[in-house]
Order: C-alpha cells, then sequence, then structure tokens
C-alpha cells in the first residue's frame, strides 16, 4: 500500500515539535507539502500560502494535519472534505461543538476519514491505567493541571480570543484523559473560573463534577504556575490509588510505578492511518463538552490584566 500523502497546515510550533517528526517516522504516511501564509516551511519539502493554493495547485495530497488555531479549522476541514481529503484535527478539534457535528456528517457523506486527535490519551501511562482501573470502584479523582503559560504559549494571542480556550487548551489535556480512563461518565456541578480583565479566555478554572455514581472530581486549573509545573490526575479506588503523573507518561499504581517512551504523536498517526486504511473516522467531543459546560455553568470572576 502507498503511503498516504499528507499536508500539514499551520507551521507553529506544536507541527515542528511533533508532527513533522511524527510524519517522518511513520512509514504510513509521506510528507507531500506545509501550508502557512506565514512560515516559510522545511527544505525540499513543496510549501504554499494556502490550502486553497495546495488543492488547486498541487501536490497532490491524500490528507491534512490541521494544525492551526481552532477558530479558523472548520474552514479548513471543510475545503479538504469537498475533495474527499482525509483531515487530522489537532485538539480542540473545533472553536465550537455544533461546527465538530458538521465535519463529522460531512465526512461521512464523502466518505472520508476525520479523526478529532486528543493526543494525551495516548500518553504512555493512560491505557494501563484504564484497564485497571475499568472493574475498580472510583472514591475521589483529583486533576491538578498548573502551567506557565509564559513558557508554553509565548506570543500566542488567538488562545486568548473567544474560541481559543485559555486555560482549557491545556486543561482539556486532562480532561481527555479522565473521559477516556474514568469507567463513568462525568458531568459538572459548580465551578469558577478567572479571566483576566484584559483578556477574553480564563487564565484559571476550579471545577467539581461527579461521576454517575457519585464519585467527586475536583480540577485544579492555573496557567499562573511558576516553578515546577504540574500535570497529575490522582483516582482513590476500592484497591489503592492510581496516579498518573506528567501529562499521563507516569504511572504510579500500588504495586509500583511505571515510566515510558513520550509515544504521544506517533500514537496518534498509527492511529489515523488505521482510521484511513479502514473507512473509519473518530471524534469523540467528549472532552470539549465538558469545557463548553464550564463556560454554561461556572462562575466567572475578573481577576488582574496578564502581561506577557
Amino acid at each position: 500500500m502507498d503511503p498516504v500523502r499528507i499536508a500539514v497546515v499551520g507551521m507553529g510550533k506544536i507541527a515542528r515539535d511533533q508532527h513533522l517528526p511524527a510524519i517522518a517516522g511513520d512509514t504510513n504516511f509521506s510528507l507531500a507539502a506545509t501550508v502557512s501564509p506565514h512560515d516559510q516551511g522545511v527544505k525540499g519539502v513543496p510549501h504554499l500560502k494556502s490550502l486553497d493554493q495546495l488543492l488547486a495547485e498541487g501536490p497532490a495530497v491524500d490528507a491534512v494535519a490541521l494544525c492551526t488555531p481552532p477558530q479558523v479549522r472548520y474552514d479548513l476541514a471543510t475545503t479538504a472534505l469537498k475533495r474527499g481529503v482525509h483531515v487530522f484535527l489537532e485538539k480542540p478539534p473545533g472553536a465550537t461543538l455544533a461546527e465538530v457535528d458538521a465535519l463529522e456528517a460531512r465526512a461521512k457523506r464523502v466518505g472520508a476519514s476525520i479523526f478529532a486527535a486528543w493526543h494525551s490519551r495516548f500518553a504512555a501511562g493512560v491505557a494501563p491505567a484504564r484497564a485497571w482501573l475499568a472493574d475498580r470502584h472510583i472514591h475521589k479523582v483529583e486533576i491538578v493541571w498548573r502551567e506557565d503559560v509564559r513558557v508554553w504559549h509565548p506570543g500566542q494571542a488567538w488562545i486568548w480570543e473567544p474560541g481559543g480556550l485559555g486555560v482549557f487548551d491545556p486543561g482539556i489535556n486532562a480532561l481527555s484523559i479522565a473521559t477516556h480512563i474514568l469507567p463513568r461518565p462525568f458531568f459538572l456541578r459548580s465551578g469558577v473560573l478567572e479571566r483576566p480583565e484584559n483578556r477574553s479566555a480564563p487564565i484559571a478554572a476550579r471545577l467539581e463534577f461527579c461521576d454517575t455514581a457519585g464519585a467527586p472530581i475536583s480540577m485544579d486549573l492555573d496557567w499562573r504556575q511558576t516553578g515546577p509545573q504540574s500535570w497529575d490526575i490522582t483516582i482513590e479506588t476500592d484497591a489503592g490509588t492510581c496516579k498518573l503523573s506528567r501529562g499521563g507518561a507516569v504511572l504510579t499504581l500500588p504495586s509500583g510505578t511505571e515510566h515510558s517512551e513520550d509515544r504521544e504523536y506517533a500514537g496518534l498517526y498509527a492511529r489515523f492511518a488505521t482510521l484511513i486504511r479502514t473507512g473509519r473516522s473518530d471524534i469523540d467531543t467528549s472532552p470539549l463538552k465538558l469545557v463548553a459546560d464550564a463556560y454554561l455553568r461556572a462562575r466567572r470572576d475578573i481577576v488582574e490584566p496578564f502581561h506577557e
């Protein structure tokens, strides 16, 4: 089977740090082109300023990986799907739930695969944590996701705009793990969003969820963390404590701690190849629903301005 000819659209940090190396390491794909109006691309690979130009002038592609901000992703995905091109959506898959539903329906109509790529679900500790938790009784869950926005998103103004999610940009990674590994669905009871007075999106959030059996799930998000960063999910069960740390890369169970190599994006592209080969899509929106619910139900507090 010939490799899938893929174009990377949006050449920011995540594309260069994660997508390009993952594509280079997967024989199921060949990098056919890059697309960005602001970047010069990579040596030896055709580079175009827009997706419209790529689809009109070539080179031919079978798939696109959309690494742009979510606010513009719907139009790009629609353009690709109209040509029957398979679509890989960086997280979050869109700026709204309704547009993601529309993309899923369009992909089905044209027979293309579409993939909502929750990369943190492919962290090394996530699959074994899910297996261990499958038949456990959950007592309590604590999620602490604290990082320094100046380190991880320097100069990225779009992330503070409507649709950019603010602190939920990293926080949705934790929700993508929790919705994947916990044995029962959960939903929001209450919360507080802290929004800087000069920004449109929150810089911190404290949320209280519970699952359908009543187990409490707390979430602490903050983009003002300095020093050591925290990406931890601690789950107390009837068989002891399960903890995922370093964003899911490290799993600690009562039997001990497991450390594994970071293979998140390699796993994503392996999954995308399988979807294309089998003519299927994978576009779970459960993490985005929980973020939308936070905006619906949580109280909003205005806090001090944020400046880079």
